[in-house]
């Protein structure tokens, strides 16, 4: 039996496959946990603790539709996802700015 672990982190949440296609279908527009379901090869309550960790991480939001749960990806947190891909993009390129404008160093080649 598999546990699934709600630890707030939205990387975390993201490293599991199954939890990568519900971001990716809910991308598409919000759904409830039965139409998730029948494009994932997991069972209904698989998905349902799938949505539960990525909820906890704050990738997804839902609201009450009549007797089921309809879940969207929240924008608040696929943004601060988007942030931080965006810090670690603009390290990378001050640091290779910083290493294609450093001088060059010589160093004598030894026959």
């Amino acid at each position: 039996m598999t546990t699934y672990q709600a630890s707030g982190d939205p990387w975390h949440a993201l490293a599991d496959g199954t939890r990568r296609a519900i971001v990716e279908r809910l991308a598409q527009a919000p759904c409830a946990v039965g139409e998730l379901a029948r494009d994932l090869p997991v069972s209904r309550p698989a998905v349902s603790q799938h949505l539960k960790v990525l909820k906890c991480a704050g990738l997804v939001t839902d609201r009450a539709a009549g007797t089921r749960r309809v879940y969207q990806l929240d924008p608040g947190g696929i943004g601060a996802l988007r942030a931080d891909l965006d810090r670690y993009w603009t390290q990378a390129l001050a640091r290779f700015k910083q290493a294609a404008e450093a001088p060059e160093e010589h160093t004598e080649e030894v026959p």
